[in-house]
């Protein structure tokens, strides 16, 4: 009899079959959704309307005879979420990002009770009916998007209270009533959309979103005047298209760092500040269709000035063409149509358009349309050739403007009438 045990032959088969047993055993002590979290995923499925689940769908593959977060089975739980293994072991939900395919539905009978919850995105789908109080729970959210849904009733109070949130995205809904004074308790907050809803009342005092860089609350009902208190660290602010009235703040270079103002589609008068002529960052500026009578010469001329875009068309303002705005080094596109100015064309316009200069950015749109300007067309204009810049002198007073010339085409000169009655001066 040999000395030494026998050892133990298993074949490839057997060996195989005990690493699967050894794998699930593993898998299902320590891989498992937690169950709080699967509850949530089945309520979602159940409050989506079946119809709208289209083949395909992330929607479609959740099937919840298996294991949510389970990674083996490829072709269940395609997508729609994430799991991340953060407590004890245990596999917990940390982003829902719906594919946009048109899920209908309301969200009102879910406890939204995910702890773990960073990312929860719906946008571009259909559901509807109020903003659940219940996504309150969602303290660690990072990203909240339920734009382009049919959401409707005011914007909730609740959502100040997510102090975490960094991205908020509630445009194109139907959201009515004020934006919440709660809203400046969320100091976290980087990116704010809520445009084309149906918000209004004043805008509240934002001062303490001190990492807000992007402002949208474009085509709402928003009343009263600019905010005289804004972050100081917007980059982007657009209110085009409300109710605004007043004059502009006086404090508007306390936002050093913006590049991107756009008031227009509003009810705002008196004075463009040289403030935004001359502003330290500021590149485009947009203040159309409002009732602005005058504009403020910056004091070194412009040559400081960082625009460039600028349109202050179909507003009230009167007496010559701004001769600074042709200094301004980076200007390129100026746009002044629909006003009431009158005078000559300044010849610096045309060689900016006509000429290029080194360190000097040319106009490449240059829109005078619709003034009461008057005398020739300045000689370094007409030998533009169609194409090479975009020119419009139409509906002015000027002595002569053939459409042979290709900015004088569109719209005829005013009448003689018209042009003395505005400005008898005009021989």
């Amino acid at each position: 009899m040999s000395r030494y045990p026998k050892t133990l032959s298993v074949s490839p088969h057997s060996l195989l079959f005990m690493v699967i047993i050894i794998f699930f055993f593993f898998f299902e002590v320590n891989s498992r959704t937690h169950p709080s979290d699967i509850l949530v995923l089945k309520v979602l499925k159940s409050s989506v309307d079946p119809s709208s689940i289209a083949p395909g769908s992330c929607l479609s593959s959740w099937d919840f005879s298996l294991d949510p977060c389970d990674s083996l089975f490829s072709d269940h739980f395609t997508c729609g979420f994430r799991c991340d293994r953060l407590v004890a072991g245990s596999l917990r939900v940390t982003e829902i990002t719906l594919d946009p395919v048109g899920y209908t539905g309301s969200l009102a009978s879910i406890s939204w009770n995910l702890p773990y919850l960073e990312t929860l995105d719906i946008s571009d789908n259909s559901f509807s009916g109020s903003i659940p109080g219940s996504l309150s729970n969602l303290t660690r959210l990072r990203l909240l998007s339920l734009s382009k849904n049919s959401f409707s009733a005011e914007v909730p109070l609740f959502l100040g209270l997510l102090s975490r949130l960094e991205e908020l995205y509630l445009d194109n809904n139907h959201l009515n009533g004020p934006i919440p004074a709660s809203f400046d308790n969320m100091t976290s907050l980087k990116r704010l959309e809520i445009q084309q809803n149906g918000i209004s009342g004043e805008l509240p005092n934002l001062g303490s979103l001190k990492n807000l860089y992007f402002l949208d609350a474009s085509d709402n009902n928003i009343s009263g005047g600019v905010p005289a208190t804004l972050p100081p660290s917007l980059v982007e602010l657009s209110i085009r298209n409300n109710n605004l009235r007043g004059n502009l703040p006086d404090d508007l270079n306390a936002m050093p760092l913006l590049q991107v103002l756009d008031l227009s589609h509003n009810k705002l008068s008196g004075t463009v500040s040289s403030v935004l002529f001359n502003h330290p960052s500021l590149q485009q500026l947009t203040l159309s269709r409002n009732y602005f009578n005058s504009l403020q010469v910056p004091g070194d001329g412009g040559a400081s000035s960082r625009l460039i875009a600028l349109d202050l068309s179909y507003n009230d303002l009167r007496g010559f063409l701004p001769a600074f705005m042709a200094s301004m080094p980076k200007l390129s596109a100026l746009t002044l149509e629909h006003n009431k100015f009158t005078g000559m064309i300044p010849v610096q316009y045309a060689l900016r358009a006509a000429i290029p200069v080194n360190n000097i950015s040319p106009f490449e749109r240059l829109l005078l349309g619709g003034n009461y300007l008057f005398g020739p067309i300045p000689d370094p204009l007409t030998g533009l050739k169609p194409g090479s810049v975009d020119v419009s002198l139409v509906d002015n007073c000027l002595s002569r403007c053939p459409d042979t010339f290709f900015f004088c085409q569109g719209r005829d000169q005013k009448s003689i009438m018209d042009c003395k009655s505005f400005a008898p001066v005009i021989p």
